[in-house]
This record gives structure tokens, C-alpha cells and sequence, in this order.
């Protein structure tokens, strides 16, 4: 069984960390573009980029938000596919899983 407390502080930490990169991104994306046409070319690919990186986290955030719900309805640890014990290396390497190894990989 899943050390829940140890789980529940390190899914806080990991969502209070994706917020924090979240919020960074967001303001580089706001910030007014270059006048200079080749400097805003650069600009919006850079944009780009952090649109995706943007997705990525909120991905992220997600699935760490129902990580912490499962720690607090009793679900934590257990696999959704076979529900079998989620190891707890595979839950301290990625503490959101939601799939035991042999169900990931299967």
C-alpha cells in the first residue's frame, strides 16, 4: 500500500512546481511582440514552442489534480486497468501514475 502522506506532499509539491512553470509561461506569452518583423518571427516560433510546452504542463496539472483526488478517496496506488498495487518506485518516479507497469507496457 501507498505511503499516502508521502504521496499527498509530493503531488503538492509537484502541482504547486507545473503551476509555477504554467505561470512563467504565461507570461512570456503575453508579453507585446518586437516591431522589427524578423525579431517578431522569431518571436512568435518561440511562442509556439511554449504554446506546446504550455499544453504539456496543463496535461500535467491535470492528472496530478486526480492523483490527489485519488490519495484522498483511498484509490492512490491501486492500478485503474487491473487494480492491482501500483509499485512504489513507479509511484515515486511518477507519482500521478495511474497504471501499475505491466498495464502501462501492455
Amino acid at each position: 500500500m501507498a505511503d499516502l502522506a508521502k504521496a499527498k506532499t509530493l503531488l503538492e509539491a509537484q502541482l504547486a512546481e507545473l503551476k509555477a512553470r504554467l505561470e512563467r509561461i504565461e507570461t512570456d506569452l503575453a508579453e507585446p511582440m518586437d516591431a522589427d518583423s524578423s525579431e517578431r518571427a522569431v518571436q512568435m516560433e518561440d511562442d509556439e514552442s511554449l504554446e506546446g510546452q504550455a499544453a504539456v504542463i496543463e496535461a500535467r496539472i491535470g492528472a496530478t489534480q486526480r492523483a490527489l483526488f485519488r490519495v484522498e478517496d483511498g484509490s492512490y496506488g491501486t492500478c485503474m486497468e487491473c487494480g492491482d498495487e501500483i509499485s512504489a518506485g513507479r509511484l515515486e518516479a511518477r507519482p500521478e501514475s495511474v497504471l501499475c507497469i505491466s498495464c502501462k507496457q501492455g
